[in-house]
């Protein structure tokens, strides 16, 4: 069967598939377009298996929130001009939309359905890997819900719409006015993204975390050669300092560094008309803890040229 133009057209149209590859599989597959969009699929999945090995540090953080319920996600690409690209801002608000129908674990939001098709999310992100030819995963998600109260979402340095490279959920039960609450947290949720705390109150900071503090700071007293009881106090004073740059409650409010996030709460509930307790907080920024490659550009083009 004589393969057109307009057949390797709508082929490409349909898959997004470069114009050769379309052109090879209507080839392969006798000009059969249902065929040959399988076969450029399969490709596809074959092309992202052989770049699953390449670092993929880039990409967009994106949230959701609905009720009294929020999600966080977010999904690496290899680069930074895939994460500018508009399918890809797409794909990741939509993982973010169906992270709002599962429990915010990644395996539940990787095997859960992708809007207006019949594949799985982790299966959407195979497909346009073929079509984009950069490795793409799902790296992590998380969700964060109150009975009653709010979930306050905050994007720093967005880029479109939902997305963008820094996201931070902060959870707040209250009896009081949600909107007003709402409205509060989102300015903790700021307040995260600028800070990074290391735990919500000093009771969730990691015990080995703490100990080791501890002991750098009963070290450093001794040298003084203080009397121990003058020492003790001496640690006691600078850990309560650092509970006060590493703990959420205990920090300086970033919006108003005259009190505390402890202080502003109790403030923001009154005004609110009714009690409110930060239940948790999640801050996810892009590529944090991945060890990205570094390549040799002078080798890699001396490569592709074939020397």
């Amino acid at each position: 069967m004589a393969i057109t133009a307009s057949m390797v057209k709508e082929l490409r149209e349909k898959t997004g598939a470069g114009m050769m590859d379309c052109k090879t599989a209507l080839n392969e597959t006798n000009g059969d377009m249902d065929a040959a969009i399988d076969w450029l699929r399969k490709k596809g999945i074959a092309k992202a298996d052989k770049k699953s090995s390449r670092t993929a540090a880039e990409g967009l953080i994106g949230v959701a929130s609905e009720g009294g319920k929020a999600v966080v996600v977010e999904v690496n690409s290899e680069t930074d001009f895939v994460a500018r690209n508009d399918a890809f801002q797409t794909l990741v608000r939509d993982v973010a939309s169906v992270a709002l129908t599962t429990d915010g674990t990644n395996e539940a939001v990787s095997n859960a359905g992708y809007p207006s098709s019949d594949k799985s999310v982790g299966d959407t992100i195979k497909d346009l890997i073929g079509t984009i030819g950069e490795n793409m995963q799902l790296r992590r998600s998380a969700e964060l819900s109150v009975a009653e109260g709010a979930v306050a979402t905050y994007i720093h340095n967005q880029v479109a719409d939902g997305v963008g490279k820094l996201g931070v959920l902060v959870a707040i039960e209250t009896d009081g006015d949600k909107e007003k609450m709402a409205a509060f947290g989102r300015q903790v949720a700021m307040h995260v993204a600028a800070t990074n705390p290391l735990a919500l109150s000093p009771d969730e900071v990691d015990a080995d975390v703490a100990e080791r503090e501890k002991a750098i700071f009963s070290d450093q007293a001794r040298a003084s050669g203080k009397p121990e009881n003058i020492i003790e106090k001496m640690v006691e004073g600078r850990m309560r300092k650092f509970y006060e740059e590493v703990v959420l409650l205990k920090q300086a409010f970033v919006i108003n560094p005259d009190t505390t996030v402890e202080k502003a709460l109790e403030e923001a509930a009154k005004d609110a008309g009714g009690k409110a307790k930060i239940t948790g907080y999640v801050r996810f920024a892009l590529g944090e803890g991945i060890e990205r490659e570094e390549s040799d550009f002078a080798a890699e083009v001396a490569a592709a040229a074939g020397r």
